[in-house]
């Protein structure tokens, strides 16, 4: 089974995550030529050098949904300056329904069509979309192996951007 798990993960996207070894949360993430730190604030036990997991869920959703918008606005020509969002994450405990709120700002000489379209399109980029189906986590341990050290991007999630913005240009001009 592992020469096949193996070769299914071939075509994936895949991010290398180690302790740093430097305070009790500090984590190094690799994801293609990037490098960033990932930990928990001061208050909490960590070192505050980078933002927590919860932190990088709401950037996620953020930054597809404001690559969704940026992508339509460019295709349709329309007239806006800047694009801001704020993500607030909450939840009433480990067994609740997590609730991410998204607020945006489009600054630009927009008609409200334009500006209910561009929200709407905001609501299917691929990270929200993948949130909002649920997905499956499979954990596989692995025994004194090594750790393929390969971390690879091969930019699906600008395929999947790029087909949710088209299937809503078709929904918006129908």
């Amino acid at each position: 089974m592992a020469g096949g798990y193996e070769a299914a993960r071939a075509n994936e996207e895949t991010i290398i995550l180690e302790e740093t070894k430097v305070g009790a949360f500090q984590i190094k993430v690799r994801c293609g030529c990037a490098t960033f730190l990932v930990d928990e604030p001061f208050g909490v036990g960590g070192l505050a050098s980078g933002p927590n997991p919860y932190d990088l869920l709401s950037a996620a959703i953020g930054a597809c949904s404001l690559m969704a918008m940026r992508l339509f606005v460019t295709q349709n020509k329309w007239p806006i300056e800047k694009i801001r969002l704020r993500i607030t994450h909450h939840r009433n405990g480990s067994l609740a329904q997590d609730i991410f709120i998204k607020e945006i700002q489009l600054v630009g000489p927009l008609d409200e069509i334009q500006r209910q379209k561009i929200a709407a399109v905001s609501d299917h980029c691929p990270v929200q979309t993948t949130i909002s189906r649920g997905s499956e986590v499979r954990t596989v341990l692995l025994s004194n192996e090594l750790l393929m050290d390969t971390a690879t991007t091969w930019c699906e999630h600008m395929r999947d951007l790029q087909e949710a913005v088209q299937q809503m240009q078709h929904l918006t001009t129908s």
